[in-house]
């Protein structure tokens, strides 16, 4: 049994570097002004960046049925008998639920994972997947594996400028503007639904010395019967000074010498939502065969 292992880029992986591990990646949509653009394809996480700069009216789209569907017909044509595909968490986004629906043409050789991950934790989920299908899983398998070790994560995001969640439905127009105006800046907490208040700091400095604190917490609590080589923290963010991405994965692997630690650029699909210069991090247990 052939199983090939396919995500989107929210995962953090770049089409390249998913190739390089053997992962099948679909690039995701977005529009910037009106205009189609595809993550990866033609559309740099530089350009979005500046896009998102110049106030560029942006917005979130999804991958037509063709496109994915041609991506399944494509990878089963190459040889593979089964797929397991790794998209968003259902409490985040609708492309699931839409790739469940795709995928019943298939006869079950086309498996859907919804383990309620995003970014750096949905990263770690195709890392297992991959693990698993290399120890001979089935897609079936694999799916039931991640769906049961879903809640072996969470994830910490703050972000510098409150009008994209208010753009998004995600706060509402007085809290925005009310926290822009004051600098107050929400600590939002997800483990795969939709994305919580958890604290808030004044000023965007002061929030990763509290999303340290809030990994700490989790860490003596969530996670404290597991061992801390069994962990990964990947840190992310929408940063526009590439300084301050290296600056703000090596705060978090001095802060836990003794677990794993990465650093990603957010998806230009999840930076639509938290705007330039978003910071986060998020704690997955890897899965054990």
């Amino acid at each position: 049994m052939k199983v090939a292992v396919m995500t989107d880029t929210n995962s953090g992986m770049s089409v390249a570097e998913a190739d390089g591990l053997g992962v099948f990646c679909i690039p995701m949509p977005v529009i910037i002004d009106e205009k189609n653009y595809i993550e990866d394809v033609n559309l740099t996480q530089e350009e979005f960046l500046e896009a998102l700069a110049s106030d560029a009216e942006v917005s979130t789209s999804q991958p037509s049925p063709g496109d994915l569907m041609d991506k399944w017909d494509s990878i089963l044509d190459s040889g593979y008998d089964e797929i397991i595909y790794i998209p968003m968490s259902s409490g985040l986004s609708s492309s699931m639920q839409n790739a469940q629906i795709f995928s019943e043409d298939y006869d079950g050789r086309i498996q859907i994972a919804d383990n309620h991950r995003i970014s750096v934790t949905q990263r770690q989920s195709v890392l297992d997947a991959l693990l698993l299908a290399e120890a001979g899983r089935s897609a079936s398998e694999i799916k039931d594996v991640l769906e049961k070790t879903a809640y072996d994560s969470v994830v910490y995001l703050a972000v510098e400028d409150l009008s994209y969640l208010k753009k998004t439905g995600r706060v509402n127009a007085t809290a925005a503007t009310v926290g822009n105006v004051l600098g107050i800046k929400p600590i939002l907490r997800t483990i795969g639904a939709a994305f919580e208040v958890r604290t808030a700091v004044r000023g965007i400095k002061k929030a990763s010395s509290r999303i340290v604190e809030e990994i700490n917490t989790e860490l003596a609590t969530r996670f404290k019967d597991i061992r801390r080589d069994e962990l990964v923290i990947g840190t992310a963010g929408s940063f526009v000074n590439r300084i301050d991405a290296g600056n703000w994965c090596t705060v978090v692997k001095e802060a836990f010498p003794d677990i794993e630690v990465f650093y990603d650029d957010l998806s230009c699909s999840i930076a639509c939502h938290t705007g330039p210069n978003a910071m986060g991090a998020g704690i997955s247990r890897k899965v054990k065969i």
